[in-house]
């Protein structure tokens, strides 16, 4: 059986390309960037102090699993799997995926990417490939071997629920509190080695001048980032009809330092203009932060 409908948008932020996926099979109206915006990630910035590419996923999702209930998603966690799991847990957590999809609900997982997990056919079951023509992560999950992952099993299922959406005007407040959250409140949202907000920067500020400003990581991090900063752009632009006037202009900078993370991302680029980027993003950040801040007050 397969969810008819359920596809996953080709996003560098998969978790949003299986959650956009998700709102257009329920039929929820809700844009792209007031998605990544209402859910927070569009001020996430989580990076490892070696630039290793796994700081896009190694972050508490749990706050923004929260703040997805007001756009109208309700997701359950099934729990974290390796090799060593025991075939009694894989075949339960197997069921409830399946009873889960059999019900109409769409699941998905994270190894690697996060996938949408769209069905199942006798052999196990049918995921979704975040981008068109590439082979990786698999399109299929064999039941009890989960041979796909090799010997790389560091994974995750969900199941997602709809709910009734909370108000624009309250998920925006909510939101933004979240994005001042994730810069005064860092340990809150991620631990050593990595760090969010402006710990983020200053990792990655000092990865480059340990010589990783041309690496994968490198690039990665800014394929993920600055598509957050482009997305908190136009989430702004939407909603800029209930912000008050204080707030005009926040969209433009948020746009620009996507465009910054977006440069910075480039492997060949040198590392002091790489840094230039980097230091620019960063003090445009905090001071975007600190507007947002003097806002709340003035926000139910």
């Amino acid at each position: 059986m397969q969810l008819d409908g359920l596809k996953q948008a080709p996003f560098n932020v998969t978790l949003m390309g299986a959650l956009s996926g998700t709102l257009r099979y329920y039929r929820i109206a809700a844009s792209d960037p007031y998605l990544y915006g209402a859910s927070g990630h569009a001020f996430l910035m989580n990076v490892h102090s070696e630039l290793c590419p796994s700081g896009p996923y190694c972050w508490n999702r749990q706050p923004a699993f929260a703040l997805l209930r007001n756009v109208g998603l309700d997701i359950t966690p099934l729990g974290y799997f390796d090799a060593s799991s025991p075939p009694s847990e894989r075949a339960a957590v197997e069921r409830r995926l399946r009873e889960a999809l059999t019900l109409g609900a769409p699941c998905f997982l994270v190894n690697m990417e996060f996938q949408l997990v769209t069905g199942y056919d006798e052999t196990g079951f049918l995921t979704a490939q975040p981008w068109p023509g590439h082979d990786f992560p698999p399109a299929h999950l064999t039941f009890g071997s989960w041979s796909e992952l090799g010997d790389e099993i560091h994974l995750d299922f969900h199941i997602v629920d709809a709910l009734p959406p909370l108000d624009r005007l309250a998920t925006m407040t909510a939101s933004l509190r979240h994005a001042v959250d994730l810069w005064r409140h860092p340990e809150r949202h991620s631990r050593s080695p990595y760090s969010v907000g402006g710990g983020a920067y200053e990792n990655w500020e000092a990865a480059v001048r340990a010589g990783e400003g041309g690496s994968h990581g490198n690039w990665w991090n800014g394929m993920v980032w600055s598509e957050s900063r482009r997305m908190a752009g136009e989430y702004l632009t939407e909603v800029a009809p209930i912000l008050p006037l204080e707030a005009e202009g926040l969209a433009a900078e948020y746009a620009a330092i996507g465009s910054l993370l977006q440069r910075a991302s480039e492997k060949a680029l040198a590392d002091e203009p790489k840094l230039a980027l980097l230091g620019e993003a960063h003090r445009r950040e905090a001071a975007c932060i600190d507007r947002i801040e003097a806002l709340l007050p003035r926000l139910p």
